[in-house]
């Protein structure tokens, strides 16, 4: 399946006919291309969402940009991609917004422009959407397109680990751990580290497996930190492996 597709009403337009179609055909041809998709008809889905986006349909733009990002349908193209999630994005389609983001951190498409990726970033983040925010953050803590502020980097790892982002959820338990942006806290640190071990990060895992070992918000355990850096060195997490050696302990 597709990500998801935002299907925009314009309640004015809705009963008024455009110089060629009205709205309600052009949600049709969305629709069609739509199921096309799902069908694994790519190349005419691709058609359908064409004939919608270029009558300015924001969803169909969305998910034109998905085609050429992924080469279903028509030619993989990320310069193409970028520019009809430029349209959708313009039109507030939160997804696009976060994929054109996505697009100017790697160049991809674009040229390389961090200022503009945390740009389309925020807009994504603000309204809500988990990646964008897990992005805006790690930009804030790197100092990356933005002045580097902990408070900031906080701010929106919280609010990705609260959705579930992992590794958010690890970045927050690693702020916490060494007071970066919020007070140091331990115990937050181990709850925010278990959350993403428990979703099979091996770096959280390794992290709480050290909380376990050294006391550190949680009492002194050396099963349950063997148990927790075991889970990581499985991964291939070399410092858990390491770890483990030193405990005596295999994986």
């Amino acid at each position: 399946m597709m990500k998801r597709i935002l299907i925009l009403f314009i309640s004015l337009l809705t009963l008024i006919p455009t110089f060629a179609q009205t709205q309600e055909e052009i949600k049709g041809w969305l629709d069609k291309g739509v199921e096309l998709y799902d069908q694994s008809n790519y190349t005419e889905a691709a058609k359908w969402f064409r004939k919608a986006a270029e009558q300015g349909h924001a969803g169909a733009q969305y998910n034109l940009g998905l085609c050429y990002a992924n080469g279903e349908g028509v030619p993989q193209n990320y310069a193409e991609a970028a520019k009809w999630w430029r349209k959708a994005a313009e039109q507030d389609v939160a997804e696009a917004q976060y994929n054109l983001g996505v697009c100017y951190a790697n160049g991809d498409g674009v040229p390389k422009n961090k200022t503009e990726a945390v740009k389309w970033c925020r807009k994504a983040a603000e309204q809500g959407i988990a990646e964008a925010q897990y992005n805006l953050g790690s930009c804030y803590d790197n100092g990356q397109g933005v002045p580097q502020n902990y408070t900031e980097a906080v701010k929106w790892y919280r609010k990705a680990a609260e959705q579930g982002i992992a590794e958010a959820q690890y970045n927050l338990g690693v702020c916490y751990y060494n007071g970066q942006g919020v007070p140091q806290n331990y115990t937050e640190a181990v709850k925010w580290f278990r959350k993403a071990a428990e979703q099979g990060l091996a770096q959280a895992q390794y992290n709480l497996g050290v909380c376990y070992e050294n006391g550190d918000g949680v009492p002194q355990n050396k099963a349950e930190a063997v148990k927790w850096c075991r889970k990581s060195a499985q991964q291939g997490y070399g410092l858990a492996q390491e770890a483990l050696k030193q405990l005596g302990e295999t994986w």
